[in-house]
């Protein structure tokens, strides 16, 4: 077997390997004798049909899938020998010579691949970034408390709407009548709520639900209809309440604490406000972490200036999709593609330099986290230890999911290992301002 490496100008490399008789012939003959022993062929006793005629039917296909599983090993043991740096995939040549598995014994296989580039970053106070932290305004604070309590709190019958009650209400245009008909104004803008502000029980409005709820499947919801059947509905309603009932929070009493943290780890008022403060700047700290992060990656990217090979890449990444996307589709999120690619060499090149590592109990621990999160989304605030334990386990077993954990962690990893290598400045900002911040990347 020869190996022939050439590199092109196109950051590329293409390998020739020549397979010869010598390198396939063991297996091929092995093969074709499992072939023979399994071989129904008309005339002849199973296993007893002459070698000639299985050559006959078999041997060519059988070389030339030889012949080529023992080229490829043999690119791929080369190019791991030789510590190539490649990125994507290895993949047969486009300009692969015309092979004969009829006549030769020798046959030469083409293979290309994408050079990595080399990472070459000198760091220093002279990069300098801004680390930006949300300031917990007020309302904020009261949002997040309001919403927080409204989880055990209770809906309350009262005489007059004034904000975000929730309506009961008899909806009739002539056709179509609805008793106890629930319209929540909570999920309205102030603009929208307007013709129900200062009704009271037994009050009738006029309205438009077409213009009271944009979303045709809540229109639908609401009339108990099918969505195809609107068009038919003749939108102008009249509305008459019947009931109006307002959120009222809880008592924070000792009641409320035990349901609330059953682990006992708040009890008053004060421990409520400094586990929803905990919360708060938990939460947005994320946004902070996740805006630096963006920055940082930004600012690597360009400095770091890297060439990938992308006509390469382009073809690579219309191969392994097998025709599901065309080039076109390939070249309209190819920059974003190659975005994220250098990115992922950057921050595999600090993994290595700075001998960065990510352990069982770091992915368990974000595991964890992660199950937490989605229990919460359930209203879940407080669960045993056990349970998280055993779901976290469950996603550490989907391979995808614990790759993209592990991805988590060596970028947070590889951030908190850089920031001290450069010049980083805390500056505190609006929600607003910092949205606006966001916005720019």
């Amino acid at each position: 077997m020869n190996i022939v490496k050439q590199e092109n100008k196109d950051l590329t490399v293409l390998v020739k390997v020549t397979v010869g008789e010598a390198d396939y012939k063991e297996q091929v003959d092995k093969t074709l004798k499992e072939y023979r022993r399994k071989a129904n062929v008309p005339g002849f006793r199973p296993g007893m049909v002459p070698m000639s005629i299985i050559n006959k039917l078999y041997r060519k296909g059988v070389v030339a899938e030889q012949a080529y599983h023992k080229a490829t090993n043999a690119v791929y043991e080369y190019v791991k020998e030789n510590n190539i740096d490649y990125v994507g995939d290895i993949l047969p040549a486009e300009n692969q010579p015309e092979l004969n598995f009829d006549t030769n014994v020798e046959h030469e296989f083409h293979y290309e691949l994408g050079l990595a580039p080399k990472v070459e970053l000198e760091l220093s106070a002279a990069d300098k970034l801004t680390y930006y932290k949300i300031k917990v305004a007020k309302d904020v604070q009261d949002n997040y408390r309001t919403n927080f309590l409204r989880r055990f709190g209770r809906l309350a019958d009262v005489e007059v709407v004034e904000s975000d009650e929730a309506i009961t209400a008899i909806l009739d245009n002539g056709e179509i009548r609805v008793e106890d008909a629930y319209i929540g104004l909570i999920s309205m803008n102030d603009e929208e709520r307007k013709p129900f502000i200062g009704k009271k029980v037994g009050d009738t409005i006029e309205v438009n639900i077409n213009e009271l709820y944009k979303n045709p499947a809540q229109r639908a919801s609401m009339l108990s209809v099918k969505d195809e059947e609107l068009e038919s509905v003749k939108p102008e309603f009249k509305v008459e309440i019947t009931k109006i009932r307002k959120f009222v929070e809880p008592e924070l009493n000792e009641e409320f604490f035990k349901m609330a943290f059953p682990a006992g780890n708040v009890t008053d008022e004060k421990g409520l406000n400094d586990f929803l403060k905990a919360q708060i700047e938990e939460e947005l700290g994320r946004e902070s972490k996740y805006l630096f992060t963006a920055q940082l990656r930004n600012y690597l990217i360009e400095k770091a200036g890297l060439k990938l090979p992308e006509a390469f890449l382009k073809r690579w990444l219309f191969v392994i999709n097998e025709g599901k996307f065309t080039m076109e589709d390939i070249e309209k999120d190819f920059e974003g593609f190659v975005k994220m690619m250098t990115w992922n060499i950057i921050r595999k090149h600090y993994e290595t330099t700075l001998n960065l590592t990510v352990g069982e109990e770091d992915m368990l621990t974000e595991a964890k986290a992660l199950a937490q999160m989605q229990f919460a989304q359930y209203g879940m605030g407080t669960v045993p230890e056990e349970t998280l334990a055993g779901y976290a386990k469950s996603i550490l077993a989907n391979k995808e999911e614990a790759q993209k954990i592990y991805d988590k962690l060596t970028e947070e990893k590889v951030v908190e290992a850089i920031k001290p290598l450069i010049k980083v400045s805390n500056k505190s900002v609006s929600t607003e301002d910092f949205a606006k911040i966001a916005q720019t990347l």
